[in-house]
């Protein structure tokens, strides 16, 4: 056995093969996958082997396209079958929220150059004689989604590998994997030892027993999945054509051809989350015992869908299990708190997602970052998953498996925009939670933490309904909105991510990572990190604290993203940087009498703190780190203090408050107020996809400067498309994202986020269109749930445009 390799990979299913594919193909070919039995001996030898585009994250429905797309060459290059069947997929809609969920999504696929088409009752019969249509109201149809053989596929990737120079290595369990202190790892296995730049944790179903020998805790559960298939159907073989998929999202199942016969699966809610103590080490081509009582009620649903099947004898069960992450997409990329240890976990829809898991994961290792923006399935949206590595680490085996069976169950379930799923929560709250509670808060959840998105008025409901449309939420926010412009407003600040930057050598530090410029001791300036491309990966307030003592503050979700970069960049030593997200609460005050309630509270000269000004304060007992700087626009401050001392905060500003106006809001309040400024939102406007020019934020570049991560690709940056603001004539429904813009009746841009304004009472939508169109008064359509809206650019902001209230 070899003792060298620049990749292990570890894990021999579908996932596995196609890193190690990717991987050749990018390029490298000293490298090997370690598997403890057979290729596809966990999850992908009883697959069902279905593939589709529809995924609520774009990025993530590209990916499944590429996957999709990728069989064909992967055919030509080995000269085996993947056992490709093209037959078009047809995703029901039974109630009119589903059919706006369609709707929504064929608009995202316009602009993704997806052939997705909305079809009405008629058209599904004729597609799919088989099909009880009764209560349908219409479905998405796609020509991409179809079916393969698991097993053909997986050893097509494989020997597309090995022709390329990979190595496979069979019935070869891995024992340990050892870090040495340069960053490579000792990957030990019965046979020897391979001694590896890099490790690949693709080890499916035995993913956690992998990641625990390095120390983690990887946020993965397996579940149950059980699915039937009957005997021959004479309504099946003798059509003369091969049926579409269907998906029956009222009915949790989803049903395709299957030789002569059908397949059909069920994604119920009485769900059985599997090997909760760990994955069985002898466990490999078995399948668990069938549970028919566990689906009776989705069977039930299924004949009449589909009353063939109370005709068809039923030839096989399979009940076996899958592996999800919480939020049920993958858990990719590199590890935070480890060097050279890699992700590629949890890919429950291994045949729609694996080949573009694969090329996204070899791009990153090889160039440094993947092609697009992969958060959606990036593992470090989850924390820090090292046993050593405390700083943001709050996901738990225990919260996962709540999450898990949660998405489970939702496998089939319209996204809203505006939802709040309940498993696990609350998880984490700040000390004022039951206070905000007691006012009628509707809570949030933002990567396990308690948000207020508002407040409840007396006689609303408890919780805000989902909905595409303008939800029950809709005046209460509104008030919120206007207590803030006419008067002052009290929210959170702890959804935020925080870090202090110290030592000698942290300015010269964060001049290499961050574009923009740095402050001056007790300043505060705003600043893109960029990836070596010039891509945003951060939008950074940065606050001087004094000499060689910064704050940075960014979006709270991004806490292990970020550290994770920093950590790769720090020098061998003179510079400190301390996740303090948590750490670091507080509130922020804002509105026009925001100054006046500050005064009130505050021991010092409130008065002399200009715009972008950062002042430690007293606050009656509480020491605070004042920053005059807001998010709504508008005259406002935000009060850092430690975890401890924010109930201390929360009760001297409300002593002081008689007289004031003021008033709580929530983040439905704020994301509708930062719109009237045109103000850019993390993974909305800004990420991974974008440049600073394209974006707006090249005015906060440092050109002159130089020297720091990507200056080179942003100086050369001509940017093709602009962010823009437009008034769109909308009615009950508003933009959410990746709605298409259209000009000239062609798809010429998207929509990045929008929603309606309260206090300019406009209907706002933020998007990308080309640069050379880019210009005030600009007229255009955007599709809003399959209606066509006119819309128009505006270059002046709807609240305070030249800045007085912001600045003065």
């Amino acid at each position: 056995m070899r003792t060298q390799a620049r990749v292990v990979v570890i894990g021999g299913g579908v996932v596995g093969c196609s890193v190690l594919y990717h991987l050749t193909r990018l390029g490298w070919s000293d490298v090997v996958l370690v598997e403890r039995s057979e290729l596809t001996s966990g999850s992908t030898w009883h697959a069902a082997g279905g593939f589709h585009t529809l995924n609520a994250d774009t990025n993530m429905a590209a990916l499944q396209g590429y996957t999709i797309r990728l069989y064909r060459e992967l055919e030509e290059i080995t000269g085996m079958s993947c056992g490709l069947h093209h037959v078009g997929g047809v995703t029901l809609a039974d109630t009119p929220e589903r059919l706006d969920y369609l709707k929504a999504e064929r608009a995202k696929h316009r602009y993704m150059g997806l052939e997705t088409e909305i079809i009405g009752p008629e058209e599904i019969r004729a597609l799919s004689p088989i099909t009880n249509t009764e209560g349908v109201l219409g479905a998405l149809y796609d020509p991409l989604d179809g079916h393969l053989d698991p097993s053909g596929t997986t050893h097509a990737y494989a020997k597309a590998a090995r022709l390329a120079g990979a190595e496979i290595i069979l019935r070869t369990p891995v024992l340990e994997t050892n870090p040495r202190p340069d960053g490579t790892w000792d990957v030990v296995t019965p046979a020897g030892t391979i001694h590896a730049e890099h490790v690949v944790n693709a080890a499916g179903l035995w993913a956690r027993e992998v990641g625990a020998l390095a120390g983690l805790t990887l946020p993965l559960h397996p579940m149950e999945h059980q699915y039937l298939v009957t005997e021959e159907t004479p309504e099946v073989y003798e059509r003369g054509a091969e049926l579409p998929h269907v998906m029956d999202p009222g009915g949790e199942s989803y049903l395709r051809q299957e030789g002569r016969g059908l397949c059909i699966g069920f994604y119920e809610q009485p769900c059985d989350p599997w090997a909760v103590d760990g994955t069985p080490a002898d466990f490999g081509h078995e399948l668990l015992e069938n549970k028919l009582d566990r689906i009776s009620d989705s069977v039930e649903f299924a004949y009449r869908r589909f009353p063939v099947l109370q005709r068809a004898g039923i030839k096989t069960i399979i009940n076996g299990p899958f592996t999800f992450a919480p939020d049920g997409n993958p858990l990719v990329g590199p590890v935070p708190g480890l060097r050279n240890y890699w992700s590629a976990c949890a890919v429950m829809a291994g045949f729609s997602q694996g080949g573009g898991v694969g090329l996204s994961l070899a791009q990153w290792m090889i160039e440094g970052e993947p092609e697009r923006d992969v958060f959606a399935m990036d593992v470090a949206r989850f924390g820090m998953l090292h046993r050593d590595a405390t700083a943001g680490r709050w996901i738990t085996p225990g919260y996962t498996r709540l999450k898990v069976k949660e998405n489970y169950q939702r496998r089939f379930s319209v996204s809203y925009p505006n939802e709040e799923l309940p498993a696990a929560r609350p998880f984490q709250t700040t000390p004022v939670y039951a206070a905000w509670k007691a006012q009628g808060a509707v809570f949030g959840a933002h990567s396990g933490m308690e948000v207020v998105n508002y407040f409840a008025r007396p006689g609303d409901l408890p919780h805000e309904v989902p909905s595409f449309r303008r939800s029950n939420a809709f005046e209460a926010v509104a008030g919120e909105c206007a207590a803030v412009r006419g008067a002052v407003g009290l929210n959170e600040i702890h959804n935020f991510g925080k870090y202090l930057v110290t030592g000698p050598g942290a300015e010269g530090w964060l001049a290499q990572v961050m574009a923009g410029r740095l402050p001056k001791p007790g300043r505060i300036t705003l600043s893109p990190m960029l990836s070596p491309r010039g891509r945003i990966i951060g939008d950074f307030t940065i606050t001087c604290l004094g000499p060689q003592r910064y704050q940075l503050t960014a979006s709270f979700g991004a806490q292990a993203f970020h550290m994770r970069w920093f950590e790769s960049h720090l020098p061998p030593s003179g510079v400190r940087v301390e996740n303090v997200s948590t750490r670091r609460i507080g509130f922020q005050i804002a509105g026009p009498r925001a100054r006046e309630w500050l005064g009130r509270v505050a021991h010092g000269d409130v008065d002399g703190l200009r715009f972008m000004d950062a002042r430690e304060m007293d606050i009656g007992p509480v020491r605070a780190l004042v920053q005059r700087v807001s998010y709504t626009g508008d005259l406002g401050y935000e009060l850092h203090v430690d975890w401890e001392s924010q109930l201390a905060l929360y009760n001297q500003l409300m002593a002081a408050s008689e007289g004031l106006e003021a008033r709580p809001f929530g983040m439905r309040a704020m994301m509708s107020l930062r719109l009237e400024k045109f103000f850019g939102s993390w993974l909305r406007e800004y990420g991974p996809d974008y440049m600073p020019g394209e974006t707006g934020l090249g005015r906060f570049v440092d050109h002159a400067r130089g020297g720091f991560i990507g200056a080179e690709a942003a100086a050369e940056e001509e940017p093709a498309r602009r962010l823009c603001a437009f008034v769109v004539k909308a009615d009950e429904a508003d933009v959410v994202a990746y709605e298409p813009i259209w000009i000239d009746g062609r798809v010429r841009g998207f929509v990045t986020s929008g929603g309606y304004a309260h206090h300019a009472q406009a209907s706002v939508a933020l998007g990308f269109v080309p640069a050379e169109l880019a210009s005030e008064g600009l007229e255009v359509e955007i599709e809003i749930l399959g209606r066509m809206r006119p819309a128009r650019l505006v270059t002046t902001p709807l609240f305070d445009a030249d800045g007085a209230r912001m600045r003065g």
